[in-house]
């Protein structure tokens, strides 16, 4: 593989330096289907970004398949195990096709394998999906050109630079709407999966928590050229990484946890779950993930003594996973995905962008002194058994020491 890519690698610059010295544009015939290690012979730090993750702690956990407990999805051989998500799409280990029929004719596809397409409008009350490739495009799934390419066969970005290919600066480019079309489906339903840029624009934008766009956290910039062999300035240019549910720096940062004895000497105890670091609600995206609280409550010889636990997770539709619905899921076309969520409800919604959750709970504790520990976890695959913790990562942590009177 590593042999194929260096000889494709080799021929495209061969192609782009013949095209420089005739003084002609390349030209993009396969679309957004365009491999990305062609982008990657003169962007080679970017490339190296979106392929490797370099310079992040991005890492792949193996999950497992929905309802086959035990048997672990994982990346191909050649396929590295820190690229980043985008780099990743075309070998999700969830088959994306396969779902197709399980989700009722929503191919997941669409957003794995775009066509070219223009920027959404920022204030779009809906957002259509873009228009999926054809499935003899679907190699490469989702590379530089889906993102870069304009309808047009322009590459789009920050500024026009003389370059082996046209270009058109798109000031969009830098916002949120450039993640729009596959991070929010549809209409905005509080709670629901896939709702991450309207999170974004409804609860932490439009009310001015923040004026961070998606790029500012995701895709951190720093000074170097974009072209490092070509005569252009060095400039603040996006890292291509966008870390997310893979990272434990974005997960440490996303939520802080608070645990109070409200009532001095009484057994009450609360948890406080404040989303102060993410910029849309926590967890977001797929329905697929969760987090927990989890805590447990030990006496002054470390023996525990009493424990609970709380879930929270994106709905899988437009209202509250919950097991009342199982029965009715049967009829559904989508019956498998339905009822997998259901199963696991009512649970906690996701916590939304400058949210503090508060959750009490009252343990039957005698008198005593006790350590309380509660701890967040965050979980990439919650349909796997909750002992499977490989794909599981501690987002943050805290201790309280209560005394408990008569």
């Amino acid at each position: 593989m590593k042999g194929k890519r260096a000889c494709f690698a080799v021929t495209v610059a061969a192609i782009l330096c013949a095209s420089l010295a005739m003084g002609q544009s390349q030209t993009f015939p396969q679309g957004s289907a365009t491999p990305s290690e062609s982008c990657g012979k003169c962007h080679r730090a970017i490339y190296r970004e979106f392929a490797f993750g370099f310079g992040s702690d991005i890492l792949f956990k193996p999950t497992t398949m929905p309802g086959k407990e035990g048997d672990k999805l994982s990346l191909p051989a050649n396929v590295s195990g820190t690229a980043t998500a985008h780099a990743i799409a075309g070998v999700d280990p969830y088959p994306v096709h396969s779902r197709e029929a399980e989700e009722g004719g929503k191919s997941c596809n669409v957003c794995h394998y775009p066509e070219s397409f223009a920027i959404p409008d920022m204030e779009a009350p809906e957002l259509s999906k873009p228009k999926a490739r054809p499935k003899d495009k679907e190699a490469g799934g989702l590379t530089c050109a889906s993102c870069h390419l304009t309808p047009e066969g322009k590459i789009r970005g920050a500024h026009v630079v003389k370059a082996p290919h046209d270009t058109v600066a798109d000031p969009a480019i830098h916002t949120s709407a450039m993640c729009a079309y596959c991070h929010a489906m549809g209409k905005r339903v509080v709670g629901k999966q896939t709702q991450t840029f309207l999170e974004w624009r409804e609860d932490f934008y439009k009310p001015t928590l923040g004026l961070q766009q998606c790029q500012d956290c995701h895709m951190p910039r720093t000074m170097r050229k974009i072209a490092e062999e070509y005569d252009n300035p060095e400039r603040a240019v996006a890292r291509h990484l966008w870390t997310g549910g893979r990272s434990q720096q974005r997960l440490a940062s996303a939520l802080g946890l608070v645990v109070t004895q409200p009532l001095e000497g009484k057994p009450n105890l609360a948890f406080h779950v404040i989303n102060i670091g993410a910029g849309h609600s926590v967890p977001t995206g797929s329905n697929r993930r969760a987090v927990y609280l989890k805590v447990e409550v030990t006496d002054r010889k470390g023996k525990l003594v009493a424990g609970n636990d709380w879930m929270f997770a994106p709905w899988y539709g437009a209202r509250p996973d919950d097991k009342k619905f199982l029965e009715e899921d049967k009829k559904r076309p989508d019956a498998v995905a339905a009822m997998q969520a259901d199963a696991q409800g009512p649970h906690e919604s996701t916590i939304r962008a400058g949210e503090e959750r508060t959750l009490p709970w009252t343990p039957k504790l005698k008198p005593g002194e006790y350590t309380v520990k509660a701890c967040l976890i965050y979980d990439l695959n919650r349909y796997n058994a909750r002992t499977f913790t490989d794909d599981q990562t501690e987002m943050n942590s805290t201790t309280l020491t209560v005394r408990v009177r008569r």
